[in-house]
């Protein structure tokens, strides 16, 4: 993977029409002359562009996963996009659609068909029967528990496992079935040029009776040898888990990359509270094979910097909880209200751990504090990467909130082509653009990196390599702020950030 910045997107969400082009249209945005874009990303991230974009998880429960969905474009599309970018796709481990071939022939032959060892049940896990306190011990990131009813098209009647909705059946992945069909999706990848994949709900993918069946000592074996299978055919591979920051650290050591979902909710804290303390604190002890995110399709992460839910007392946050609840309580007010609506039980697609918000919204919309926020993300040692509506400084999308009721589609904004056009004029925006190119090109980011002494309220970052440097220098309490760098001359600049 390349040490530049990389774009998260919607294929279709970002200029598209669905019109069988959008994958070239998005390959002209990123890579075409005369865009404003055009060159300012070392790869992107795309977000499901299988077959369907539009079920009910926005692409996160496919129907056919090796399947480039045909009003985005083909296989020869994405193909063509890898040849000037690095391409991340989604591997969605977990699960797989109610609507697929697989799952249509297991509901109409029951135990005889081909595919019916594919998706788990509940028997699969608990064959003696489940009690109510196995039920209960299972993690959950959403209210209910991870089981739907399900009479089958052959009268058959099974309790299946849906960890997040009812339509999203997940697969057995320990199961040949479940391997041959996640290997397929790899092998189909890796022939069509995509050398990263991203790991969809890696976290709950394994299920064993007794147990929380979420980041298991069994989860970490399944990851390994799906990483090491990636690896094989030369794809590099990101696990996806929101977690308690200790479980971050210890799946860094098992796999090429994981996100630093801490990053987020700790940057918003140094600006709500005036401290640098906790911040500084994780860059400590952080796993730098990281994808430094501020947003992305999801939302904002709380869970990454809270206490230990199995043992509060023993296992504490990186901030304190009074603060981890006034945080989210901020992030409304500097949203005036709009993240409420979408977060929680005001919105379906519930998620108990997460603030949905456009990050420059839960900023307060304060542009220069949204530009240190992301030079914050891009000094820290790792790769970062941008989502399409936090590259546009996006506000709440709240047209599309009230049509969808789904909480995250807050910040999932369908950006016409004009629109586009108008928000790259946008002094922020292109400023914004300036601090990627910045980050992409000066040689000291490929250096070595230190946080130089600074008060609790202070922090202080600093990049040098082969007479090159780069520094930022933040007083949280005052806002004062200062990014500075060597030229090719030798000289010293500065970045104006407004």
């Amino acid at each position: 993977m390349k040490n530049q910045v990389q774009l998260i997107t919607y294929v279709d969400r970002l200029g598209g029409q669905r019109d069988g082009a959008d994958l070239r249209r998005l390959k002209a945005l990123l890579c075409g002359p005369g865009s404003p874009m055009q060159g300012v990303f070392g790869g992107v991230h795309l977000l499901p562009f299988f077959d369907a974009i539009d079920g009910a998880d926005a692409g996160f429960d496919p129907i056919d996963h090796t399947r480039v969905d045909p009003r985005l474009g083909d296989w020869g599309d994405i193909k063509a996009l890898t040849e000037g970018l690095d391409v991340m796709a989604d591997v969605i481990v977990n699960h797989m659609s109610s609507a697929s071939p697989q799952f249509l022939d297991y509901s109409a032959k029951g135990e005889a068909s081909a595919h019916a060892g594919l998706f788990l049940t509940l028997d699969a896990v608990f064959p003696g029967g489940a009690s109510e306190r196995d039920l209960l011990a299972v993690y959950r990131p959403r209210p209910g528990l991870p089981l739907t009813y399900a009479a089958l098209k052959n009268g058959e009647r099974r309790i299946l496992w849906t960890t997040f909705t009812a339509t999203q059946i997940d697969i057995a992945v320990r199961h040949p079935q479940g391997r041959a069909y996640l290997t397929g999706i790899l092998a189909t990848f890796a022939a069509n040029g995509i050398r990263l994949v991203r790991l969809d709900a890696a976290g709950y993918a394994i299920k064993k009776a007794g147990a929380s069946c979420f980041m298991m000592p069994e989860t970490f074996d399944f990851i390994a040898e799906f990483a090491a299978e990636a690896r094989a055919l030369g794809i590099e591979v990101l696990v996806e888990i929101h977690a308690y920051f200790q479980r971050q650290i210890e799946i860094a050591r098992e796999v090429d990359w994981v996100y630093d979902f801490a990053l987020p909710p700790l940057v918003l804290h140094a600006f709500a509270f005036k401290t640098a303390a906790p911040l500084k604190r994780w860059i400590g002890i952080r796993p730098t094979n990281a994808l430094t995110v501020l947003d992305t399709h999801d939302g904002i992460g709380i869970i990454d910097i809270g206490a230990d839910a199995s043992d509060r007392a023993a296992q504490p946050g990186l901030v304190p909880p009074e603060e981890l609840d006034a945080l989210v309580e901020r992030i409304h007010a500097a949203s005036g209200g709009q993240s409420r609506l979408a977060t929680g039980a005001a919105a379906s697609n519930l998620d108990l751990y997460q603030v949905n918000c456009s990050f420059f919204d839960a900023m307060g919309g304060d542009e220069t504090a949204y530009l240190l926020a992301r030079a914050i993300q891009f000094f820290l040692p790792g790769v970062p990467q941008v989502y399409y509506v936090g590259l546009l400084a996006g506000h709440n999308d709240m047209d599309l909130l009230a049509r969808t009721q789904v909480g995250r589609d807050i910040n999932r904004h369908f950006y016409a082509e004009d629109e586009i056009a108008r928000d790259c004029e946008r002094p922020v925006v292109r400023r914004l653009i300036d601090l990627i190119r910045l980050r992409n090109r000066h040689p000291a980011f490929g250096g070595d990196f230190q946080v130089e002494p600074g008060g609790a309220d202070e922090l202080h970052l600093r990049w040098r390599r082969a007479g090159h440097w780069a520094a930022l220098r933040i007083d949280f309490a005052t806002l004062a702020h200062e990014l500075t760098h060597s030229t090719e001359g030798g000289a010293s600049a500065a970045f104006a950030f407004s």
